[in-house]
């Protein structure tokens, strides 16, 4: 079983590229942060159905906050 997408930085949430029941793959673009303005997508680790995307766009998150489940 996959875990959950953690974010590693402090961040604004630039564009959401996943949802909620999709499949990923490897290396798929779940969403777009924006840190110090760079663009730094963070990408699906492992293939999976997504159960729940937990950020929109405008969120700041915090490292360690969860962007994503997996089922």
């Amino acid at each position: 079983m996959a875990e959950d997408v953690v974010a590693e930085i402090v961040a604004s949430v630039l564009e959401v590229s996943a949802s909620a029941g999709q499949r990923v793959d490897v290396g798929d673009t779940l969403v777009l942060l924006e840190s110090m303005k760079m663009e730094i997508p963070v990408l699906a680790e492992e293939p999976g159905t997504l159960a729940d995307v937990k950020v929109k766009v405008g969120d700041v998150i915090q490292a360690g906050d969860v962007i994503a489940v997996y089922e």
